[in-house]
């Protein structure tokens, strides 16, 4: 199983958001390289952020229960996209502090139509 550098991975992440301060709905790319940084270096990946769950099952990260979670540096969520909104969804990172996609993020939720909405997603963690 590769080794996964989850402080490279939240580096990252923090030190390359986008000027823009929601971002450049660039979500997918911006993880990846954040993976790579830490150590993980997919072999494929999707472009749509709502399908990366499989890459990162086969980067050695497993699912994590919703309930009672406690976000733990560098885990990842994967979000369905919200109803009448793009249909690429979201990817983000979790820096220690912040959840983190291609912008700093105040909460989970990445924007209005995933906040109200709340749409499907998966907690990925990895496990070393």
């Amino acid at each position: 199983m590769p080794i996964f550098n989850a402080k490279l991975f939240a580096t990252y992440l923090v030190q390359h958001v986008s000027a823009n301060p929601f971002g450049e709905g660039a979500c997918a790319k911006h993880v990846r390289l954040a993976l790579a940084a830490g150590g993980l270096k997919p072999i494929t990946w999707p472009v749509p952020a709502k399908d990366w769950g499989g890459t990162l099952l086969a980067l050695g990260f497993k699912p994590v229960s919703a309930v009672g979670y406690v976000p733990q540096l560098g885990d990842v969520i994967v979000m369905q996209p919200p109803k009448g909104e793009k249909p690429y969804g979201h990817i983000e990172g979790y820096d220690g502090k912040n959840w983190v996609s291609d912008f700093v993020q105040r909460e989970i939720w990445p924007g209005p139509a995933y906040r109200a909405q709340k749409p499907a997603y998966v907690i990925y963690r990895h496990a070393q």
